[in-house]
């Protein structure tokens, strides 16, 4: 194993990132491994629109026995803005390329909003890495249910990043969720660069996974929050329509963040499937 890989020396506090930048082709992307002190599978993290590495961090913390690995997509956190356009199966090839070179063969997949739909790819075209799959607040792409409109529209920019009172103000009718318990998700955010977020969001213009998830066979967690303004449910049951091998869990009162703001509530329902048979 890599020294990316290396364990926590003490268990009885979080272990801190190591961090690095892989150059993918033209672009360099700004990489972490949240080290764990146990033995089970690493964790391979697909992070929303936007999003910076450091927001997994409550993930990592509350499964500490686990390796997990994951990356700033182009002009988010402190990876460079894109140099040129990408497609999801880029995405699905640099998080492989990453693995391959920190020392990962198989890994367990989380993908949340966004990230989901990198994961569903990443499950599809690099099956032989994927042991099981975890899929939150996602949808299968240009085939989904869209949300509530407000929200959507809120969406469209980067400014819940980049003014924090816009965050505060409206993190209700983006979320469903009361800020007071993501106060420390807010605090860590870092706000992309425009071209960063529109490359991110034209990404996935046009793209669908549907034709393929009938051919994904990987033991799948589908967790939808039945609150979620931004992916509504049906987008979760519409998945789990087209897996061969997939489970719904509804995560009741759960908004579109739910994994920040529930992750005491959700994370015994991850342990029960990532440490299950097969795990």
């Amino acid at each position: 194993m890599a020294e990316a890989n290396a364990k926590s020396g003490n268990d009885s506090e979080p272990a801190k990132p190591v961090i690095s930048f892989q150059q993918i082709g033209r672009q360099k992307l700004r990489t972490a491994v949240w080290p764990g002190n146990g033995d089970k599978r690493a964790i391979l993290f697909f992070n929303g629109i936007g999003a910076n590495l450091e927001l997994i961090a409550p993930l990592a913390h509350a499964l500490p026995d686990r390796d997990i690995i994951t990356f700033d997509l182009p002009g988010v956190g402190k990876s460079p803005s894109p140099v040129i356009p990408y497609r999801p199966w880029w995405v699905a090839y640099a998080a492989s390329t990453i693995l391959k070179r920190l020392g990962y063969d198989k890994v367990d997949v989380i993908g949340v909003s966004w990230g989901g739909g990198a994961a569903q790819q990443f499950a599809f075209q690099h099956r032989a890495r994927v042991n099981k799959m975890v899929l939150a607040a996602t949808s299968s792409g240009m085939t989904m249910v869209p949300g509530n409109i407000d929200a959507l529209t809120r969406m469209a920019t980067p400014q819940r990043y980049t003014d924090p009172n816009f965050m505060k103000e409206n993190f209700q009718r983006l979320y469903s969720e009361d800020p007071g318990p993501s106060h420390e998700h807010v605090s860590k955010i870092s706000a992309p660069t425009m071209r960063g977020y529109l490359f991110q969001l034209m990404a996935m213009w046009g793209w669908s996974s549907l034709p393929f998830l009938p051919f994904v066979n990987k033991p799948t967690l589908i967790m939808m929050g039945d609150r979620d303004r931004i992916v509504p449910l049906i987008n979760g049951r519409i998945i789990h329509t087209f897996m061969p091998n997939a489970k719904l869990h509804i995560v009741k009162g759960g908004g579109h963040l739910f994994i920040v703001s529930r992750l005491k509530q959700i994370t015994p329902v991850l342990r029960h499937f990532l440490d299950g048979p097969g795990g």
